[in-house]
């Protein structure tokens, strides 16, 4: 499963978050998309409308577990698809930003 680490991120990459609805309200990083991995299949469309047609889908959850098992997903399905090593744990470590939906600073849960 290729992956990237959060250094590798730059500002405008297409994040995929697919962590469950509380981890998500406790803290993300901006502009994310959030499609939890429980309701993934199902809202798989919502992920190909917004993702870039030609671009990397970055994906993210807490650790890396969850990202891993949909990215793998995505790239059977031939998109272009990259587990975030060591996901918004290691994001928020390095001091990337976590918000809430307000825009309030937020945190890893």
């Amino acid at each position: 499963m290729p992956t990237v680490e959060v250094s590798d991120l730059k500002d405008g990459d297409f994040l995929l978050d697919v962590r469950e609805d509380d981890e998500w309200q406790a803290g993300h990083a901006e502009g994310a998309l959030h499609i939890p991995i429980s309701d993934f299949v199902a809202r798989y469309g919502e992920l190909t409308e917004a993702a870039p047609q030609d671009g990397r889908v970055h994906v993210i959850c807490r650790s890396g577990g969850r990202s891993a098992q949909v990215a793998m997903y995505l790239a059977q399905q031939g998109v272009d698809a990259v587990n975030v090593e060591g996901g918004m744990q290691v994001w928020a470590a390095a001091g990337r930003p976590v918000v809430t939906d307000e825009g309030q600073p937020g945190f890893v849960l």
